[in-house]
Formats: C-alpha cells, structure tokens, sequence
C-alpha cells in the first residue's frame, strides 16, 4: 500500500465530488482538508423536491428518465444521471447506492499522519450505462453528506484496498444495460457521514440528488 499524503485546499468550494480518478504525486491516495466544503450551503437537499419522500418505490425513475435536482433517495434507490467524464466520453448513466458503511481509523493508515483522527465511510455502488454511449475506463465518484447536508470538508482521491476499491469503467462499458461496481472514500473527523451525494454539472451543483440510508 503506498504512503498517501493529505493536501490542504482551502480555496475549493464543492463538496469535493468529482467524476475522474486522482492520485498523489507518489501514486499514492491524496487528502484534500476543504473547510469551505465544511459547511451547510444551498447543495443541501431541498425538502421541497417533487421526489424528496422516497419511502416507496416512485422515487426510482423509469428507465431512461433522468432524476431531477435536489431529489432525497434512500440507500438502494437508483438514479439516472447525466454523465461527462471527457468532452468525448459523455452520456447517460444510472447509479444506485447500494450501501454506505463506515470503517475504522486504523483504515485511514495509508493517507499519514494528517489523517489521524478521520473515520472513513464506503459508499458503495452499481453504475449502468443507460445511454449506449462508449463510456469505457470512465470513474464515478460520489461524495460523504453529513446530517443537515453540509459536506465532510474533507475531499479523498484513492481507495483502500479489499474494503473500498474504487473501479474504473471496463472495457466493455459501451452498451446499454453493461454495469460494474465501484465504491468511492469519503472521511470526517467531526459527524457521521448520513448519506451520499452526486452534484456534477450545472443542473446539480447547487441541488444534488442525496442518498441516505
């Protein structure tokens, strides 16, 4: 396992989603601190969304139907999203949540010592290829929500392995219905992680959809 390190980014204003894989200058797994991603801001959930109860099986769209803004689903659900991970690789996907798990401390061992005192969440997931298009060797990853909706403050690129392996896109993820499994690392040092949070694009950055067990 290589030694990752922990980068403080006090500029960055997002909860710290991203749809690309980054690793630390050594390939290692990289810590970005983000206190502006720390606090509550208008990502949070609006109470308000037409889907926001999905105590029952209507919060899941139809196939093909791509889930609005600021929907609250509940961890199992699945959401179809628009998806850009390059100019050339771009369509449509769905992802569902299928748990978010928290670990130990002792798990974070591979970020250093600036990690120290984080717990890590596992937010683990199915992603289908809804669209057809050639989204191969693409990487999704969805950040930690804290209770309120505010962000971790803590933004993670890399994986541990045997217990959340973050997957890139096979080979053969061109068609529609090909899937694969992936899980993304989320950590906080403050509250628990309640649920998970997709915010790419315009449409979402200020209105992501949530998951929550």
């Amino acid at each position: 396992m290589h030694k990752g390190r922990i980068v403080f980014a006090a500029a960055l204003a997002t909860m710290g989603l991203g749809l690309s894989a980054c690793a630390g200058d050594e390939g290692g797994p990289v810590a970005q601190d983000s206190p502006a991603a720390s606090a509550p801001a208008s990502s949070a959930p609006s109470s308000e969304s037409p889907a926001a109860d999905s105590g029952d099986d209507s919060a899941a769209p139809a196939e093909g139907d791509v889930t609005a803004p600021g929907t609250e689903l509940k961890v199992g659900d699945r959401a179809v999203l628009p998806f850009e991970y390059t100019s050339e690789k771009k369509g449509t996907i769905a992802v569902t949540v299928t748990a978010i798990e928290k670990g130990a401390e002792a798990d974070m061992a591979a970020f250093g010592e600036k990690a120290k005192g984080m717990t890590p969440y596992f937010i683990k997931m199915k992603v289908e290829n809804v669209g057809g298009t050639d989204l191969s060797y693409a990487s999704l990853k969805l950040d930690g929500v804290l209770e309120g909706g505010a962000g971790t403050g803590v933004v993670l690129f890399g994986d541990i392995p045997g217990k959340c392996d973050r997957e890139s896109a096979p080979t053969e993820f061109t068609t529609e219905g090909a899937s694969y499994e992936t899980c993304a690392l989320s950590a906080t040092k403050s509250s628990p992680i309640i649920g998970a949070s997709f915010d790419e694009g315009d449409a979402y950055r200020d209105s992501p959809v949530v998951w929550t067990n």
